[in-house]
C-alpha cells in the first residue's frame, strides 16, 4: 500500500502501518496535517479547519492513502475530508432528522422501532465520515464508556420483551475495549428475548487492520451476531478491506454492507455496479444502498431522488440478483425503510 497524504512515508515502518493503535494514534484531527498532500493552500487549510471546529475532522493514515490527490473529485477526499459547503446556510437539513436523541429511554440507547434497538457504543470513529447521520448529535453524547454507562440500556432491553434484536453503533464499537465489547455482547445475548446482536461498523473500510484474530474469535462466541459495514466506492475494496471482511466470514461472522448514495461519489450506474458486483465476488452481502439522510451539514452530498430509483432500475437488468441492493430512504416519522421506487411527494418534502 502506498502510504503518503500529510506524512513522509519512508518515516513509517511496515509494523507501523499494520498496526492498528499506530493508525489510530496517528490519525490527523487538524486540517493543517494535509498541507503534505499538496493542494491545498494556506487559505484553504484555514477554511477547513473552521468547517473542523463545528464538524470534527480525523481520518486514519490508511484510509488517507487511498486519496489520489491530484483529483480534487476523489471519492475518498469527498466522504473524509471537510467542505466549507457543510456550513452552507441555506442547507435545510435537520440537526437530528430522525430524533434519536427524543427517542433514547435512557442516555446512549435509541428505540426507534419497536423490536429492536441501537446502542450508541462509542462517541467517536476512526473516520469522520461527511455525510455522518450523527454529524450534529454524536458529540453531545458521554465519551464515559464504561460498564455504568451501558448497564441502564440493558436493564431497559431486559424489561421490554418486543426487542428481539439489539444494534451496537456509535461511532464505531470495534474501536471500544475488546474485554468492554465482549461483556456487552454477552450480557445482552442473556437476555432471553433478544435473538440477534448486529454491529454497525465502518473498521473494515477505514482501518481494517483492526480485524484481527483476537476481535473475530471473540466475535463469533456471540453468534447469531451481523456486522453491516459501508463500501461506498470500489477503490475502497483494497486488499487490506478484503482481508479483513474474509477472516470476520472464516469466524462464521456474515458481512453485508449498507452503502450510501452520495453526490460526485457513487451517484452513476457505472459506479455503484462495479461497487456491488466487487462486493459479491468477495462475499460481502449488498445489503443497502440509503438515499444520504436529511441532515444538516450533508445536503451537498444529497442526490435527487430520482436519481437511485434510476441506477436501481437500470442495475435490475445489468447485474445477478445477489450483486443487487435494495435502494431505500430513511425517512423521518416512517416506522421503516422506504423503496426509492415508491416514495410519494410528501415523502420527498421530508428528505430535502
Amino acid at each position: 500500500m502506498e502510504k503518503g497524504g500529510y506524512f513522509n512515508s519512508n518515516e513509517v515502518s511496515l509494523d507501523n502501518w499494520h498496526d492498528w493503535r499506530w493508525q489510530v494514534e496517528n490519525s490527523p484531527d487538524c486540517c493543517d496535517l494535509l498541507r503534505g498532500a499538496g493542494c491545498f493552500d494556506r487559505t484553504a487549510l484555514t477554511d477547513l479547519n473552521k468547517v473542523a471546529e463545528c464538524y470534527p475532522f480525523r481520518v486514519t493514515p490508511y484510509y488517507c492513502s487511498l486519496i489520489d490527490w491530484n483529483n480534487p473529485c476523489d471519492p475518498v477526499r469527498i466522504q473524509c475530508v471537510p467542505d466549507t459547503k457543510e456550513l452552507d446556510v441555506n442547507d435545510a437539513g435537520s440537526c437530528d432528522p430522525f430524533l434519536e436523541m427524543e427517542r433514547m429511554p435512557v442516555p446512549g440507547l435509541i428505540h426507534r422501532f419497536k423490536d429492536r434497538v441501537l446502542v450508541v457504543a462509542l462517541n467517536r470513529c476512526a473516520v469522520y465520515c461527511r455525510h455522518c447521520t450523527r454529524k450534529n448529535t454524536l458529540n453531545k453524547l458521554t465519551g464515559n464508556h464504561s460498564k455504568s454507562y451501558f448497564e441502564p440500556m440493558i436493564e431497559y432491553v431486559k424489561g421490554r420483551t418486543e426487542v428481539r434484536e439489539v444494534i451496537i453503533s456509535g461511532g464505531d464499537p470495534l474501536l471500544m475495549d475488546i474485554s468492554l465489547l465482549d461483556w456487552l455482547l454477552n450480557v445482552f445475548h442473556e437476555v432471553k428475548h433478544v435473538e440477534v446482536l448486529r454491529l454497525g461498523t465502518r473498521v473494515p473500510v477505514v482501518l481494517p487492520m483492526r480485524v484481527d484474530e483476537e476481535l473475530c474469535g471473540m466475535l463469533a462466541k456471540h453468534r447469531p451476531i451481523w456486522v453491516n459495514t459501508q463500501f461506498n466506492h470500489p477503490v475502497e475494496i483494497t486488499d487490506e478491506a478484503v482481508k479483513a471482511c474474509d477472516l470476520l466470514l472464516r469466524h462464521g461472522i456474515p458481512v453485508s454492507n449498507q452503502a450510501v448514495l452520495l453526490r460526485g461519489v457513487n451517484d452513476s450506474i457505472e459506479t455503484m455496479s462495479k461497487l456491488c458486483n466487487m462486493l459479491q465476488k468477495h462475499m460481502i452481502r449488498p445489503y443497502y444502498v440509503f438515499q444520504c439522510d436529511p441532515v444538516k451539514g450533508v445536503g451537498y452530498l444529497r442526490t435527487p431522488l430520482a436519481v437511485g430509483a434510476e441506477i436501481e432500475e437500470a442495475m435490475r437488468t445489468m447485474v445477478g440478483g445477489l450483486s443487487l441492493p435494495r435502494f431505500v430512504a430513511d425517512i423521518p416519522g416512517e416506522q421503516g425503510k422506504v423503496m426509492l421506487s415508491v416514495i410519494d411527494s410528501g415523502d420527498q418534502m421530508r428528505l430535502t
